[in-house]
Formats: structure tokens, sequence, C-alpha cells
């Protein structure tokens, strides 16, 4: 297995400290070459020295010359750059095989996009480059010849369950559905009239997994796994009419493809996102990841249940916006991340979220979506509404 060099965008989430340990547990195998954050510089700078980077990143360009002294500080020899130019830069220089692509939301499209046009091995963690502009991706993606690996556990799990020709279309290769599972999250028990109380605090604590507050949130909503529905429906060319989720709420099975002949494959794992991350750097190998072993003679309670999407509406409009296609998913994603950041900031409350979400989408038209460009525009108009709604409703 060669040496092949690594450019982690969001290196500072949860995301990216795993795959730096992953990294880490595997020299011989990969080098650091660039690191990219969006304000966290210090730990930032950090990396860069641990990992001997030759270029850091950060996402807001008013940040750059504090970058550049705390890399002096640390030792580090990072060149420094910023801004969408700097993470392009990251995402495409010629030194780079592999981008983890692991910038929350849609501020990471862009430099995910540039992956994409060169040709790079891009390890798919930002599911929003695809669910809000999934055709123009692929298409790109396709035409540079990208390798795109998913590292959501749900997405690669189900990668890994399915045929190698499954890209010529599920049904040929004789998979009937795939099924997304879904812990539930906190509230998976508590009362909808109980919803109005729910505190950012409670909402980020996930029962078991560690991630950031935004996803954190979107799983509460089940917001999360309406985003990875529609990012499945790209990435495995699947009708919706094909994906299936069920609330698991042990998260040891982390997704399933059930096959024409009776056959359900499933891919199980404790949860720990250095599994999946593992498989992709290393695909189609499979590497040390650190991760503690599934011992099966424990696991006694694995149980599934349909979700509940009159609790959770947020799951049930990500299916609409799939199914209405073209800018629908767009308006979805911006809407939320609206949202979200508005609950957080205590300018509305948790049930807020999914009404939010809800009535853009009901006043923004669905139109066509033929380049980037026109993703970037629909995804503005779709902010402008939800910070409307925010402030007439909340203000």
């Amino acid at each position: 297995m060669k040496r092949e060099n690594v450019s982690i965008l969001g290196s500072t989430g949860s995301i990216g400290e795993s795959t730096l340990d992953v990294i880490g547990r595997n020299p011989d195998h990969f080098r650091v070459v660039a690191l990219s954050a969006n304000r966290n510089i210090d730990k930032l700078a950090e990396q860069c020295a641990r990992f001997d980077a030759a270029l850091a990143v950060t996402a807001d360009p008013s940040l750059e010359q504090d970058l550049s002294n705390a890399l002096k500080q640390a030792g580090a020899r990072a060149e420094v750059l910023s801004g969408d130019a700097g993470l392009k830069e990251a995402a495409g220089m010629a030194e780079t095989d592999i981008v983890m692509a692991a910038i929350v939301g849609a501020a990471g499209l862009q430099s995910t996009f540039e992956a994409a046009r060169c040709g790079k091995k891009i390890l798919l963690a930002n599911k929003e480059s695809l669910v809000i502009a999934g055709e123009v991706f692929i298409a790109e993606a396709k035409r540079s010849q990208a390798r795109i690996l998913p590292v959501d556990s749900e997405h690669n799990a189900i990668f890994q369950a399915l045929p190698q020709d499954f890209e010529q279309g599920l049904s040929a290769a004789g998979v009937e559905k795939i099924i997304l599972t879904a812990s539930g999250g906190p509230f998976r028990d508590l009362p909808a009239e109980q919803f109005s109380e729910v505190t950012p605090e409670q909402a980020c604590n996930h029962p078991n997994w560690s991630m950031g507050r935004k996803i954190s949130v979107d799983s509460a909503t089940l917001m999360n796994k309406g985003l990875e529905v529609i990012e499945a429906h790209w990435l495995f060319n699947a009708h919706p009419d094909q994906i299936e989720v069920l609330v698991h709420p042990q998260s040891i099975v982390h997704s399933m493809v059930a096959y024409r002949d009776g056959s359900v494959l499933a891919q199980m794992g404790t949860p720990d996102m250095r599994t999946p991350i593992a498989h992709a750097l290393a695909w189609p190998r499979r590497i040390e990841a650190g991760v503690e072993r599934l011992n099966l003679a424990l696991m006694n309670d694995l149980s599934f249940e349909q979700p509940d999407l009159a609790r959770f509406p947020c799951l049930g409009l990500a299916f609409q916006a799939m199914r209405s296609g073209a800018s629908a998913p767009v308006t979805l994603n911006a809407a939320n991340e609206v949202a979200v950041d508005a609950f957080l900031d205590g300018r509305i409350g948790f049930d807020g979220i999914a009404r939010l979400v809800g009535d853009v989408m009901e006043r923004t038209a669905v139109a066509g979506v033929q380049n980037l460009d026109d993703v970037l525009e629909h995804d503005r108009q779709a902010r402008q509404t939800a910070n409307e709604w925010v402030a007439n409703f909340y203000g």
C-alpha cells in the first residue's frame, strides 16, 4: 500500500480529529499535507505542528495573521491561506491524493466541489454537497473520474454491503432496498408536547455518538437522517421507493441492504466514526482504526421500529424534498441550517425548527438547478426567507 497524501477540510471538528487519529495510527500509509478550520486556529496550529502539514487554512480571512502567529508559536512550518480560495487550494492541490470533506453544512460545498473537479479521492462527510447539489456534483465527479467514498456511518455501511456493480443500478444488481438506521436521538421517547421545553444542551447530548452541535441537533430532530436519505439517493443511484429508514436505538447495526432473494446484509460495529473513516481512507484495503471491538455475546437487545413522522416531521420533509428534486433539497437544507442556528442561539424553540423548515418549503417554488451557481442562488434565497421567518415570528 503506497503512502497517500491527505487534505482534511474541517480538521478541528469531530470527524477531522478522528481522521487524524486514524492517520496517526497508520503513518506508513498516509501523510497529511493540508488542514483547515473555521475559527479554531490554536487547535489547527497544534495539528499542523504534530503532522507537519504543508498548508493551513482558516475559513475566516480576518484570522489569517492570528493563524500565522499561532503556527510560529507551535513550531509548525505550514503556509497560511484563508477563505474560500484557501479551502479550494487545500482541496485541489496537486500533491493531494485524498480529500476528507468534513466541513459542516453548505459552507463545505465549494471546496468539496473543487476536490471533485480535480479528480480526487473524496471521503465525503459533508453530506450537504450531495443534498443540495447532487446532480451537478455527481456529474462533475464522473467527468473528472473522482472517487466518492461515503464516511457517514450509515452510507459507509451500505457501501460495504452492496455488490461492486451497484453503480449500474440497484435493481440490476439484485438490490430491493437500502435501509438506513437511526438511533432516534435523545428525544425518541419524549412526549411531543414537551418539545417546546427542550434546551440546546439537551439536544446536543446524543445518547450514542460524539458529534458537533449542529449535527447533534439534526439528529435530535431526525433531520440528519432526512439529509442522509437524500445523500443515499445520489450516492447509490437509488429511487426514493428503494430507501427506507428504521429507528435502531442501540446504533450497532449501522445500515442494511435488502436483496431480491430475501437476504439482508447488515454492517455492524461499535458506534465509533473511526471505523468508516479507516474504511474509506484505505479502501479497498483494511487498516487499524483503534476502535473497541464489538462483543456479539453481549448483543442481546437489538431492536428496530418505524420512525414516527408525526413527532419528527423533519424526516418527512426530507423525503418530500427528495421526491420533488431540483431546488427543493437546497431549500430544505438552507432553512434547516438557519433554524438550527436560531435554536442554538435561543431565538426559536426546538419545536420551531420543523415549523420553520416546513413553512419555508411551502413558500418557495421548486426551480431547476443546472450548475453550482444555481445552487448557491437558491441557497441564498432560502436563507433570506428563513431569516425573515425567524424575525417575523420571534423577533
